[in-house]
């Protein structure tokens, strides 16, 4: 795209979505990628009104952060929120420990902290995030909007198809506000279910609108980052070609209906203005996930669900028609290779469900894996670096659990024992089901978090401490 269709292309979706910028991507040589962030409270316009939201650098979400296997991230982090917070850096594979991705860092009010993250030569490309990981807070303050995108391009981004194509960030948020424009909190039993907001917004934005070329490509870098919210996708009369995940690329395009974007997960499709000139929306499907068996439904008159993802069709975004392609541009058939990890020196299980535990504001119900809910203090897995281990999670309750787990990204094992060729930090596993991931403790030691990505549950207590250690 000319730098000219690239400006139009940003005044006709708003400032919230963010675009490539080829001239950073491919500089030669390793990088300082220097940022300012700070986490502030204000009044940000959000779907025609004020809305008092938390916001990196005043937006909600951004900012954009881009770089390259190589390059080390520093940033400046200033708390001016009323409360505690951090930032995690989800998704990259950097240490745990120190000043890099440590959750267990707490920012005071007022105070800064210097992170740094440097990227290995052979850290994979892909679409990452940063947000709070503030334990007992941190459904809250992404639910008032701390989110923010983080681009590594490497190997996929030099595919000469995929490098010439439009590119869109949306990163998928929602809320429900108050008369007064402040966002609501939930009771208890929408906490147990997940909170669901009445207003979806992509990259900021109430349904915007996202112009793409007859003939022409779109690459869309998708992620999700609601508290709750699953979000089943589809297009109108197009087809979805999926080209990377949570881990980086797949090795060859997937052409889909739909996807299914579980919080916390990202995806880049390729989306060809393939149909007759007009607009198209991006649609939300219903899907229940389910509840937590305490006889949950529509809660009190909020907007907020519980225990069901979108009862009815929404609109995310729309495409819209806008000019014809130079050429016609088809898919390449072959992406980046993904090994399958060896065979597992041991396999782990994990059940998920509710408990009662200290940690469950005044020890009441909460939830919690193996039975214990989580505790800071306390390591609940034990690992040694370089091994490699399968995890069985088991969900005997009667809703889905994404499951994340910090640092050391996974294969899912298939039903006929191979490992899935997608790497992935997110993993669904639905009500009544056992899922199995198969993952390699690389690089670094250190303590690491994993847990349920439905934030709600992070917080009252589905979460454990896991420990990496280069000791036999």
């Amino acid at each position: 795209m000319t730098r000219r269709s690239l400006l139009s292309l940003a005044a006709s979706v708003g400032a919230g979505l963010v675009l490539r910028r080829p001239s950073l991507a491919f500089q030669s040589g390793p990088r300082i990628v220097q940022a300012d962030l700070e986490a502030k409270a204000g009044w940000i316009p959000l779907a025609g009104r004020q809305a008092y939201r938390y916001g990196y650098n005043n937006h909600v979400p951004r900012p954009l952060i881009e770089a390259r296997p190589g390059d080390t991230i520093r940033i400046r982090f200033t708390n001016s929120l009323p409360e505690e917070t951090n930032l995690h850096f989800h998704g990259l594979h950097v240490s745990p420990t120190g000043n890099a991705d440590n959750s267990f860092v707490m920012v005071a009010p007022g105070e800064q902290f210097q992170y740094e993250l440097p990227l290995a030569a052979n850290h994979p490309g892909g679409t990452f995030w940063i947000h709070p990981h503030m334990h007992g807070a941190v459904a809250r303050q992404v639910w008032r909007g701390l989110a923010a995108p983080v681009i590594v391009r490497a190997e996929l981004d030099a595919i000469p198809e995929v490098k010439a194509a439009a590119e869109v960030v949306l990163v998928l948020q929602d809320v429900t506000l108050g008369t007064d424009g402040v966002p609501l909190e939930p009771g208890f039993m929408e906490q147990m279910a997940g909170r669901e907001g009445s207003v979806i917004t992509a990259a900021g934005n109430v349904n915007p609108t996202i112009p793409i070329q007859k003939d022409g490509w779109v690459r869309l870098r998708l992620i999700n980052a609601s508290c709750s919210r699953f979000y089943r996708l589809q297009l109108e009369e197009h087809e979805l070609y999926q080209i990377a995940s949570d881990g980086g690329s797949l090795p060859a395009p997937v052409g889909l209906d739909e996807l299914l974007l579980l919080p916390g997960q990202r995806a880049d499709l390729m989306i060809q203005g393939s149909r007759a000139p007009g607009a198209y929306r991006l649609l939300n499907l219903p899907y229940n996930r389910g509840t937590s068996g305490m006889g949950m439904g529509m809660m009190g008159g909020m907007g907020m669900r519980v225990g069901s993802s979108s009862s009815a069709s929404s609109t995310i975004a729309t495409f819209a028609y806008s000019g014809q392609a130079n050429r016609v541009v088809p898919l390449p058939q072959k992406l980046i290779s993904v090994e399958p990890l060896p065979p597992p020196a041991r396999v782990r299980s994990f059940m998920l469900g509710q408990s009662m535990g200290s940690g469950m504001m005044g020890g009441g119900m909460g939830f919690g894996i193996n039975g214990r809910t989580f505790d800071p203090a306390r390591v609940d897995t034990r690992v040694r670096l370089g091994d490699v281990e399968d995890w069985d999670f088991v969900n005997p309750m009667a809703m889905d659990h994404p499951m994340h787990i910090h640092t050391n990204p996974f294969q899912i094992i298939q039903s006929d024992g191979s490992a899935e060729q997608v790497w992935r930090d997110v993993v669904l596993v639905r009500a009544g089901e056992r899922v199995r991931v198969r993952m390699a403790f690389q690089d670094f030691i250190g303590k690491l978090m994993y847990h349920c990505h439905i934030l709600d549950h992070e917080d009252l207590g589905m979460m454990g401490v896991l420990e990496i250690s280069d000791e036999a």
